[in-house]
């Protein structure tokens, strides 16, 4: 049933009741970590998917295959070498053996098997200001989709889009046609056990044998890893690594893993390649002495990434030159030498972020994200010295700040409650699933934060929505 035909009754949120219900027995609808008798929501409930027009859709569509289509030139520089300033930029701070991992034979041509980018929308189109290829969310979207699929609504990937392009892509790299598949979830990334735990149910009920586990319930053997289940022991054929490279030294049993699957006892995706985990291959897509090899190897898709892909800069904090400037950056409407320049200026003049590339705990999520406007001159420079002093270990990337759209979406706080909205920036996550070569959108999240947020993120008054095309 389509509910734009009058199928479903919204008057007082109908669809939000049975999000509500269905993520309530998912075991979703709870912050983790929160104390008995402080129960909290984890977000606010739409009444309805969030729309989106024929030809934001098929954007959206097109824009798997370009990012994919990016992911392999940036694998095939990084291996291929050759451009040696490409690939010390994506080794800072990474040990000498992760770097020998990524480039062994057995996996060069691995790419992550799921793709996020995070997408905003402007007056002017999507900007696209960063790319995940280790991202939370997908399992809360599956029940999400699920939910509103059973309230009515036709959503984009389809009410199981998110379990299935999961599928597709375990059986896409898996050599066994009845995979064992570990959802390795690390302490840093517990918040997601949730969804993780809840997905993995999810996949046993179609047949697909799945399971969340903590690093530290593995077992390692000579013939491969291990976990318990209710039925038995088994050896794990692929696992799914739902944790951050740069924390392997905190996680139990990292070494055996990584070890399993350089001996090709186990598959693990997202494979052991830090560098295609960095937020500055935006700023590589840019780089003037690169663009003919992204426009070779892309071919039309060069196209749609050039007017997608926010605009960023690596803040190296080495000399230039006295003939050189710093690629496409202007301060004051003129070019600059030295990063430490923008420490000073009006706050209209600092409508800048600042954030870690990849490769530290700061990196994950927005918790070392920096916005030049949102903060006093004062604490902008001391921003801007720590974000050049840890260059030489964990570099920091520039990007302008983006006005977004201003959009009205109606929600729910609570089962039965008022019909509410919100002015809101709304950011788009599609989340796409690789088999066989192609990137398929599973299913799209959107996040609407109150208009007076800087910061597009999930959070307990943020509504949170899964995607349908907008009727004509």
């Amino acid at each position: 049933m389509n509910v734009a035909q009058g199928g479903l009754d919204n008057t007082v949120g109908g669809a939000a009741d049975i999000v509500f219900g269905r993520i309530e027995s998912a075991g979703l609808w709870n912050i983790p970590g929160e104390q008995a008798g402080q129960r909290q929501r984890p977000h606010l409930i739409s009444t309805e998917p969030f729309p989106l027009s024929s030809s934001q859709l098929d954007q959206l569509q097109r824009l798997g295959d370009a990012l994919l289509g990016f992911y392999s030139a940036v694998n095939d520089l990084y291996i291929r070498g050759g451009i040696d300033w490409f690939n010390e930029y994506l080794n800072i701070g990474k040990g000498e053996e992760l770097i020998r991992h990524a480039l062994m034979k057995n996996q060069r041509r691995a790419l992550p098997g799921i793709i996020r980018p995070d997408v905003l929308i402007t007056d002017e189109g999507f900007r696209i200001t960063e790319l995940d290829s280790v991202p939370g969310g997908f399992g809360h979207l599956d029940c999400l989709s699920a939910a509103y699929s059973e309230g009515g609504f036709d959503v984009i990937g389809g009410g199981r889009g998110i379990r299935d392009g999961f599928v597709g892509l375990i059986r896409d790299i898996s050599s066994d046609s009845n995979p064992v598949v570990a959802i390795v979830v690390s302490d840093e990334s517990k918040d997601y056990m949730h969804e993780m735990t809840y997905l993995a149910g999810e996949l046993r009920d179609i047949g697909l044998r799945a399971f969340a586990v903590k690093p530290a319930e593995i077992a390692f053997t000579e013939q491969g890893l291990y976990i318990e289940t209710p039925d038995g022991r088994l050896k794990i054929d692929v696992a799914y690594r739902f944790f951050e490279l740069f924390d392997l030294l905190n996680i139990p049993k990292a070494e055996l893993i990584s070890y399993a699957a350089r001996k090709r006892l186990v598959t693990v995706t997202p494979p052991y390649k830090p560098f295609l985990e960095e937020k500055m291959l935006l700023a590589l897509f840019r780089h003037p002495a690169l663009e003919q090899h992204w426009r070779k190897a892309l071919g039309e898709r060069y196209d749609l990434l050039d007017e997608t892909l926010t605009n960023t800069y690596i803040m190296d904090n080495r000399p230039v030159p006295p003939s050189a400037q710093i690629c496409g950056f202007r301060w004051r409407n003129e070019p600059i030498r030295d990063w430490k320049a923008i420490k000073d200026g009006s706050q209209k003049q600092r409508r800048l972020v600042i954030k870690p590339s990849g490769f530290s705990p700061m990196a994950w999520g927005s918790r070392g994200v920096k916005i030049g406007h949102d903060m006093s001159g004062e604490n902008w420079a001391q921003a801007v010295d720590e974000a050049l002093e840890s260059f030489d270990f964990s570099p920091w990337v520039l990007q302008y700040y983006r006005d977004t759209s201003i959009i009205g979406v109606k929600y729910c706080n609570k089962p039965g409650g008022e019909v509410l909205e919100m002015r809101a920036r709304v950011r788009l996550c599609p989340y796409y699933f690789v088999a066989d070569g192609r990137a398929n959108l599973g299913g799209v999240l959107a996040t609407a934060c109150p208009q007076d947020k800087k910061l597009i993120h999930g959070m307990a008054d943020a509504v949170l929505a899964p995607c349908r095309l907008e009727e004509d």
